[in-house]
């Protein structure tokens, strides 16, 4: 049984983000991280190994996504690791409204789903990163160091699936979809496309919908 003292556990409304005790010169040197997975062995599991891990701090974590605006204004992360099956709201979901602040810390989807498929529906939502529940922690590791360096840890989908994921949008979405694909922020595809922002932001819920049925 999960110990219920632990950080990692939920946390009640209105509560003060709840910290893994670190020095505050260890917090400003490392690479800070925030869980967010529904499974409490996940969380006590990413705990343990992202606090043995030279370089990393975890700040706080969370069972689903409701509490989450507090915990990263207070907390100001580095990196987000998300799992994608969450209560109320997926990762894809949660992700699209971390990337709409300004500046936003790095995505990281950590998923059992993380797979060619998700791709595709990862890289529209603006995921950073990609790791498969399975892999070894230093693919983790690696994939939460190189988006806090500002890289991309998620390749180009496989021609096939990029073909498959322009015949299920609508054809006026896929100058959209090919830009996302190459990881180009909607604020610029915005712009090189003329559209308004708002416009944009329409379009990619609409892709999302149509493109994660297909990836599950």
């Amino acid at each position: 049984m999960a110990d219920t003292t632990t950080p990692f556990e939920p946390v009640p409304p209105g509560s003060l983000v709840m910290e893994r005790p670190a020095s505050e010169a260890h917090r400003r040197a490392a690479v800070s991280v925030v869980v967010v997975d529904d499974h409490a062995a996940v969380r006590l599991g990413l705990n343990a190994a992202i606090s043995a891990r030279p370089g990393l701090v975890c700040v706080g974590a969370l069972p689903d996504g409701e509490l989450l605006p507090n915990l990263l204004y207070r907390a100001r992360p580095d990196v987000v690791v998300l799992d994608y099956d969450l209560p109320r709201i997926n990762g894809l979901e949660l992700c699209r409204w971390i990337k709409a602040d300004v500046p936003a810390p790095a995505v990281v989807l950590y998923s059992a789903y993380a797979d060619q498929a998700m791709t595709i529906p990862a890289l529209v939502a603006g995921v950073d990163a990609m790791v498969h529940k399975g892999a070894p922690a230093r693919e983790l590791f690696a994939a939460i160091e190189t988006v806090a360096a500002g890289g991309k840890d998620l390749a180009a989908p496989v021609p096939e699936l990029a073909q498959a994921a322009a015949g299920a949008v609508d054809p006026a979405d896929r100058a959209l979809l090919e830009l996302l694909l190459r990881h180009t922020p909607p604020s610029e595809a915005a712009t090189r496309l003329g559209l308004d922002p708002a416009e944009v932001t329409q379009r990619i819920e609409r892709m999302l919908e149509r493109l994660t049925c297909s990836a599950r």
